[in-house]
């Protein structure tokens, strides 16, 4: 009878076992949203041909500058934004083995003495003296997954673990972002000072040559007066720009993870080439982007945690066990007489919870309809960024084919305008005027080359960059319903 009774409990936990396989709530499936067949600011101008030679290399490679590369792959290592970010996906790897071990049974001991007296039982007058039980034993339980409960918990925590991947992956690519263009207009900067102190040496020689002027009685105090004022205004703006440097420097090394007064770079004579940049379709974005990848995997763990609340209107079933001895003396405890175990299984259902359950699958559909609103949200930013970028480039390639045609004219005119001076036609108020539109010009094309610039890092960025590692990884979770 004993044996059969046992059978009859194995029996039964076979078949919750079984059961186990059910999972309640639906199974996610990517938000829907419209994807437009090109990116529209991408016509009227050329774009780069795909790079079909196998040579992959990181974006901020593309702009040849060995610097700018060795900068940047201390961000990984080195910057406290990313290090934050990837102990958080540590802690996202830490939370899905935890939800894990869910599906396991759990084992435990314990060790307890008691010490009691009263009478046997509830209808006995007989009174039992004072004594000390010593009890060793081993328990046991588990929790059958009849209705997935375990399975949907696990289902989001892993999605929110990709979630943290793809988190990691935006703040890396942020901060090399952040890099780049901060030592971009460093070297923008550098350029500016070597524009300055060109303009500065001539016109130094235009204040000795008016010097020498006004001595001979060729021209008047008025004229001196002016070229050196024209050239102190010029020496106040190359010093005013050792701001923006010292600025710029102080912020690539806080990037970098470096005390911004022990850091420093050295001016060089050039300034990183501008790249040509393969845009690629629209809907390649929603593979790299790793914001969008991060909240679509969000949207993924609140549409699991759904069918966590739905599990909760149904019963759990738990299957106890232990064993072990019990005696009054502690001498021989551990005897076969005195050993002990029980096994069985219990089911456990509220019947009542003034409407606890109810308003948790509320909220957790109501936060699916948030997150589900986010993605669309970063989505649409995306092709914002991209389209603002790809817009940017365009019309400022056109500008700057302008602008050098005037950078050309304010140089010519400058030295038509001295030479004129020099053979007495005009006074320096003339030369002055075209040194500075020269000096303009030459400033105004450098600033149109740091948007340029500024701008192709930006659209890098929005791009979603080309080494994220972990893309291949979650965008196939995200075909996966229910994986």
């Amino acid at each position: 009878m004993k044996h059969a009774k046992i059978r009859s409990l194995l029996a039964g936990t076979t078949l919750a076992m079984a059961l186990g396989g059910c999972a309640l709530g639906p199974d996610f499936l990517r938000p829907d949203i419209a994807i437009p067949a090109e990116y529209r600011e991408a016509s009227g101008w050329k774009q780069a041909a795909p790079d079909d030679t196998g040579n992959h290399a990181p974006w901020w490679e593309r702009y040849g500058d060995p610097t700018l590369n060795g900068l940047v792959e201390r961000v990984e290592v080195s910057n406290q934004n990313v290090a934050q970010a990837a102990a958080q996906y540590r802690a996202a790897a830490a939370l899905l083995a935890a939800s894990r071990a869910a599906w396991l049974p759990s084992l435990g001991s314990s060790l307890g003495v008691t010490r009691s007296e009263g009478v046997t039982g509830a209808t006995s007058t007989t009174f039992n003296p004072a004594r000390t039980i010593d009890r060793v034993a081993l328990n046991s339980s588990w929790e059958i997954d009849l209705w997935g409960r375990i399975g949907r918990n696990v289902e989001a925590t892993q999605s929110s673990l990709d979630a943290s991947a793809a988190d990691l992956a935006a703040a890396r690519l942020s901060m090399q972002a952040a890099l780049t263009q901060a030592y971009i207009q460093l070297r923008i900067n550098d350029a500016q000072q070597r524009i300055l102190q060109r303009a500065i040496t001539a016109q130094r020689r235009s204040h000795q040559i008016t010097f020498n002027r006004r001595e001979a009685g060729i021209v008047t105090s008025a004229d001196l007066a002016q070229a050196e004022a024209q050239l102190k205004t010029t020496e106040a703006q190359a010093i005013d720009l050792g701001i923006q440097r010292a600025q710029l420097e102080h912020l690539i090394a806080q990037l970098i993870g470096e005390i911004p007064g022990q850091f420093q770079l050295a001016a060089v004579d050039s300034v990183p080439a501008l790249p040509a940049l393969p845009v690629g379709i629209p809907s390649a974005l929603l593979e790299s982007r790793p914001d969008i990848a991060a909240a679509e995997r969000r949207a993924a763990a609140a549409n699991a945690q759904i069918g966590v609340a739905q599990a909760a209107f149904f019963p759990n079933l738990i299957i106890t066990a232990s064993g072990g001895f019990q005696n009054s003396s502690l001498a021989d405890l551990v005897a076969w007489p005195h050993r002990f175990w029980s096994l069985g299984p219990a089911i456990a259902l509220s019947l009542f919870d003034g409407g606890a359950r109810s308003a948790a699958k509320a909220q957790a559909i109501a936060n699916y309809d948030r997150t589900v609103a986010g993605y669309r949200q970063s989505v649409l930013t995306a092709f914002q960024e991209v389209e603002d970028n790809l817009a940017a480039l365009r019309i400022l390639d056109q500008e700057s084919a302008v602008q050098a045609q005037a950078r050309r004219a304010a140089s010519e005119f400058e030295r038509l305008t001295n030479n004129q001076y020099m053979a007495g036609t005009v006074s320096f108020l003339n030369v002055a005027t075209a040194q500075t539109a020269s000096l303009s010009a030459e400033r105004s094309s450098l600033d149109l080359l740091a948007r340029q610039l500024a701008a192709s890092v930006a659209l890098n960025k929005a791009l979603g960059g080309n080494d994220w590692t972990l893309a291949g990884e979650v965008q196939a979770r995200q075909r996966k319903p229910g994986q």
